[in-house]
């Protein structure tokens, strides 16, 4: 079998209120898959189970080291799963709100692209 791409899905999430990069990444990711659906992985590449997909993603956010890959993963419904983390998307300069628990002023922004494969 050989592994071929499928699909390749971007997009970008941000924790506005609480200075947390795993937000921030499974908004990216979520929002990755948020607007699409794969027919072709039955009609074209003969899948008969979605989690038989090979689901690569990559996030680039402000302290990778944070950020809690299971809980990142979980957004995504099927697949067999991984995420490769890198140091990366932004930080911009909001507003600390006590009530939201802010730590800081910082808007965490994380990239996110989600690549499906499949093995034919």
């Amino acid at each position: 079998m050989t592994r071929k791409r499928f699909v390749i899905e971007m997009a970008m999430g941000i924790d506005q209120h609480g200075q947390d990069p795993t937000v921030a990444a499974a908004r990216a990711v979520r929002n990755a898959i948020a607007h699409n659906a794969l027919p072709g992985i039955w009609e074209v590449a003969g899948l008969n189970d979605p989690n038989e997909m090979i689901v690569e993603v990559q996030v680039a956010v402000p302290y990778p080291e944070q950020v809690r890959v299971e809980e990142v993963l979980a957004v995504l419904p099927f697949g067999q799963k991984t995420l490769s983390l890198e140091l990366g998307g932004m930080i911009v300069q909001g507003r600390a709100i006590p009530v939201l628990n802010d730590k800081n002023d910082e808007m965490l922004i994380a990239v996110a692209a989600v690549t499906v494969y499949v093995d034919i």
